[in-house]
C-alpha cells in the first residue's frame, strides 16, 4: 500500500527484524491498534534466507545485509570488525545461524539488581514461553504453540558427536537442554529452524498476520528521524523510493532498529550527547550521553583442525557435484546437510573455577576455513572442522556514534576490545580447553593437525598474540540504549521508554544491560513479546 499525505497510525515500528515483526505482530494482533511496520531492506524473498546452511551465502550479501565494519580496534592492532545485520524483513533472525539460545537465568537476575524491576528470570520466563514452539513439547521451562519454532538437530553428526564426547571426557557434565534447568555443560544446541527451513521473526510472527487490515508492512522505507514536538515523539519521517515521507502516531513510536541503527536514528533525531549532536549540526532535543554509549559484545577466537575423515563440509564446499547433489536433497526431501545450521553442538565452561557461572561458550562447526572472500569464508581444500571458545562476560564496552548526519550513511563503531586483562586471560583459557576436547579419546582420532593457531603456540605471550591477530567479534552486540532506572546512565527505563519523551519507547537488544550469556537472538524476541504486553497495559 503507498503512503498517503498525513496518514496516522496507533503505533509506527522502525525496523522490521528479531524484535520490530515480533511487537508489531503482537500489537495489532486485538485488531483494535493501527500498526505501521517501516523496514529499510527488501521482503525476503531471497531463497537463501530460508535454507538453514544458506546462511553462509548471506554473510556478505548487500542485498540484505547492513555490512558494517567497526572502527579500527587499538588492542588488535587497528584490524577492524566485520558486523553483519539484516537488512531485510526479519532483520538479523534472517540472515543469522539460528541457534536458540537464551543465556544464563542469572544474567536476568542480574538485570534485576542494577535496578530494571520486571526482568529478573522469573518474570522473563513467561515471555520466553510465550514466544516458543518447542519440538520436544513443553515443560518448566518451555512452550509450546508460539510462534517461533524450536527444533533439535533434524541428524546427528558423527564429528559432532565426536565433540561433545571430548569435551565431556575434559570435564564439562553433559547438558541436553542448555535454556533448561542449568547452562554448564556439553551437548547438541537447539536452533530457530522448522520443517528444515529457518524460522525468522518474517516466517513466525510476520507472515501469519500480513492479511490483517489494521497492520501496514512498508519495506524499502529507511526510517530517517523521529518527529518531537513539545518534549513528546508525534511521528517518523522516512525515505522510500528516493522521497521523503511522513507518518503520525496517535499512539507510540517504537523504535526497533537494532544495536547500531537504534542510537543512530536517536542521534539523528536529537536525541544523545549533545557535542556530537552540535558537530554534525543537528538541533539538540535532550542531551543523553548513554545513547550509542556501554556498546558489549561477546568477542571469539577459532581453532582449526585438519581432520583424518572426509566428513566435513569442506568436502561439499569444494566440490561442484557434491553441491548439486545437496541441493536436490534439500529440494526434494527437505533433508541432507542444507538442512542443518552448520553450528550444531557446544558447550558452556569457567575459565575459572571460582565463577559462580559458565563466562565460556564452546562452538562446533564441521567447517574450517583459511581466509574470507567477499563472499564469505573460504574453505579448506582438506577435511577439516572449527572449535570456537567465546568470551560471555567481557569487561570491553564500546560506542555507536554518527559519523554524518546523512542519515543513510553508516554510524561508527567501535568495540575496545581486549581492554582489560580478565578479556585476554578468559579467551586463552578457553583456547587451551577447546585445544583440550581434541586430545580426549573420543575426538583425538579424527583430528589430523591443529591449523589455526598452529601447535606451535603454548606459552601465554603466543596465546595472547594469537587472539589480537586472530579473535574476532561474535555479533552479539548490545547495550548502546541501555535500560536503567536513572537517565544519567541509561537511555531507556524498564518499560523500554526513552527517559525525558513522551511516547517513544526503544525495543531491541540495544536496551540490554549487559550481554547474555550465550547468542542474543532469543532474548532479543523476548524483550519484544514483554514490550509489547507493557505498552498495550499502558494504553
Amino acid at each position: 500500500m503507498p503512503p498517503a499525505a498525513g496518514e496516522e497510525f496507533d503505533y509506527i515500528v522502525t525496523g522490521a527484524g528479531s524484535a520490530g515483526c515480533a511487537i508489531a505482530v503482537r500489537l495489532s494482533e486485538s485488531g483494535r491498534h493501527r500498526v505501521l511496520l517501516l523496514e529499510a531492506g527488501p521482503p525476503d524473498r531471497n531463497p537463501w534466507i530460508h535454507i538453514p546452511m544458506g546462511f553462509s551465502r548471506l554473510f556478505a550479501d548487500p542485498s540484505v545485509n547492513w555490512m558494517y565494519e567497526s572502527e579500527p580496534e587499538p588492542q588488535l592492532g587497528n584490524r577492524t570488525m566485520y558486523q553483519p545485520r539484516g537488512k531485510v524483513l526479519g532483520g538479523t533472525s534472517s540472515i543469522n545461524g539460528m541457534v536458540y539460545m537464551r543465556g544464563n537465568a542469572a544474567d536476568y537476575d542480574e538485570w534485576r539488581q542494577r535496578g530494571c524491576t520486571g526482568w529478573d528470570y522469573d518474570s522473563v520466563l513467561p515471555y520466553f514461553k510465550k514466544a516458543e514452539n518447542q519440538q520436544r513439547g513443553p515443560d518448566e521451562f518451555h512452550g509450546v504453540g508460539g510462534p517461533l519454532t524450536v527444533s533439535d538437530q533434524p541428524r546427528r553428526h558423527e564429528l559432532a558427536d565426536a565433540v561433545v564426547a571430548g569435551a565431556i571426557e575434559s570435564g564439562l557434565p553433559p547438558n541436553d537442554d542448555f535454556n533448561g534447568a542449568r547452562q554448564e555443560g556439553a551437548g547438541y544446541f537447539q536452533s530457530t529452524t522448522g520443517k528444515s527451513k529457518r524460522w525468522s521473526t518474517a516466517t513466525a510472527y510476520l507472515k501469519p498476520a500480513r492479511a490483517r487490515a489494521n497492520l501496514t508492512v512498508r519495506s524499502n522505507a529507511h526510517a530517517t528521524k523521529i518527529l518531537i514536538e513539545n518534549g513528546t515523539a508525534t511521528g517518523v519521517t522516512y525515505i522510500s523510493k528516493g522521497l521523503t515521507h511522513t507518518a503520525r502516531a496517535k499512539g507510540e513510536v517504537i523504535i526497533c532498529g537494532g544495536v547500531f541503527n537504534s542510537p543512530q536514528l536517536l542521534q539523528l533525531s536529537g536525541i544523545g550527547p549533545a557535542d556530537l549532536l552540535r558537530r554534525h549540526g543537528i538541533e539538540v532535543i535532550r542531551d543523553t550521553q548513554a545513547v550509542g554509549a556501554h556498546l558489549q559484545d561477546h568477542f571469539y577466537v577459532r581453532l582449526a583442525y585438519r581432520c583424518t575423515r572426509p566428513i566435513t563440509m569442506n568436502e561439499l564446499a569444494n566440490s561442484l557435484p557434491r553441491k548439486i547433489v545437496a541441493m536436490a536433497r534439500y529440494v526434494f526431501f527437505k533433508d541432507g546437510p542444507l538442512a542443518a545450521n552448520g553450528v550444531t553442538a557446544g558447550g558452556f565452561g569457567r575459565s575459572d573455577p571460582r565463577l559462580e557461572r559458565p563466562d565460556l561458550q564452546f562452538n562446533f562447526s564441521p567447517f574450517s576455513y583459511a581466509s574470507r572472500g567477499p563472499n564469505g569464508a573460504i574453505a579448506h581444500d582438506f577435511p577439516g572442522f572449527s572449535l570456537s571458545a567465546v568470551h560471555l562476560r567481557p569487561d570491553a564496552r564500546g560506542t555507536v556514534r554518527l559519523k554524518s548526519s546523512d542519515p543513510l550513511a553508516p554510524p561508527a563503531i567501535q568495540f575496545n576490545f581486549l581492554q582489560t586483562q580478565y578479556d585476554l586471560q578468559a579467551l586463552s583459557t578457553g583456547m587451551r580447553m577447546a585445544r583440550g576436547f581434541t586430545k580426549q579419546p573420543s575426538l583425538a582420532p579424527y583430528v589430523a593437525e591443529e591449523i589455526v593457531p598452529g601447535p606451535t603456540i603454548n606459552t601465554d605471550a603466543e596465546f595472547e598474540a594469537a587472539i589480537r591477530e586472530n579473535a574476532l567479534s561474535n555479533l552479539h552486540p548490545v547495550g548502546t540504549c541501555r535500560m536503567g532506572p536513572e537517565p544519567t546512565d541509561s537511555v531507556v527505563d524498564p518499560r523500554l521508554r526513552v527517559h525525558g519523551i513522551g511516547r517513544l519507547r526503544v525495543v531491541d537488544a540495544a536496551i540490554m544491560p549487559t550481554v547474555p550469556a550465550g547468542n542474543t537472538n532469543a532474548p532479543t524476541i523476548m524483550i519484544a513479546e514483554k514490550a509489547a504486553a507493557m505498552i498495550l497495559e499502558d494504553a
